[in-house]
């Protein structure tokens, strides 16, 4: 009796120690949410001001948080600042980005505050990553009537990304349903569909120690170079085809 009175105590002490812990770990979680929202407005900013440089080229991301980069050291460390870089390197040309994403937004936001921009711009580079702000209060109707809507505003060559990997079972049966939305209208309307669930679902559980912010929510460096990993085999292909210079000596051997 005197065992089983123990056994129950420890348990129960146990538990306690377990409920008691995880109540700091939210707690800290939301004190560090609290922290990145400050710097919303900081990477709003930097985006809009950069949208006025000036380049040979113009890529222009259509996203939320991701791609304005909260959770990394600085906006140009996102995705979109790391792709940015990327297409410099192979084309070799100056490149103007303009940023639509907005920290929040879900595929119903954008279709209200991003397309209507996006519409007026004639873009040489198009990325969209959207949609990870839906799973909170899923809807799959919405979703793939929103899905649709961009994709349709989209030129042939944009690059659509389906939705990261969620790591808990109960999104990740929302987000398979999201992805088969965005796969069927991708292919129904000729685009590319960048493989980001797959990639960033590769990094397992290492990656979910190593590739967040203190919200443990949004990437930091090293995640955002990953979601550009994501991007990158496709993009290269389509930049390779279409903007990069030739080599003045394969002209020259070529006579043309």
């Amino acid at each position: 009796m005197v065992a089983v009175t123990t056994t129950v105590a420890l348990s129960g002490a146990v538990a306690a120690v377990a409920v008691t812990s995880w109540r700091r770990f939210r707690a800290r979680l939301t004190a560090n949410s609290l922290v990145l929202n400050e710097t919303l407005p900081v990477h709003s900013k930097w985006w809009r001001d950069h949208a006025k440089l000036k380049g040979d080229l113009l890529y222009v991301a259509i996203g939320d948080s991701a791609a304005q980069g909260i959770g990394a050291s600085s906006p140009d460390r996102s995705y979109v600042g790391v792709l940015a870089d990327e297409i410099r390197a192979v084309t070799g040309r100056s490149v103007r980005v303009v940023n639509l994403s907005v920290s929040g937004a879900t595929v119903e936001l954008a279709v209200r505050d991003q397309l209507p921009r996006f519409v007026k711009l004639k873009p040489d580079i198009v990325t969209v990553a959207i949609g990870a702000n839906d799973i909170a209060h899923w809807d799959p109707a919405a979703f793939e009537s929103g899905i649709r809507t961009i994709f349709e505003a989209l030129p042939p060559y944009a690059l659509v990304a389906n939705l990261p990997f969620f790591y808990f079972p109960r999104n990740e049966r929302k987000v398979a349903v999201a992805n088969r939305i965005v796969r069927r209208v991708a292919t129904e309307l000729g685009l590319t569909v960048v493989p980001l669930h797959t990639t960033t679902r590769h990094q397992g559980i290492p990656g979910m120690l190593t590739q967040f912010a203190m919200d443990m929510f949004h990437p930091n460096d090293h995640g955002y170079r990953v979601w550009a990993d994501a991007f990158a085999p496709s993009l290269a292909a389509q930049l390779i085809e279409r903007f990069e210079t030739p080599d003045p000596a394969s002209t020259r051997l070529t006579g043309m």
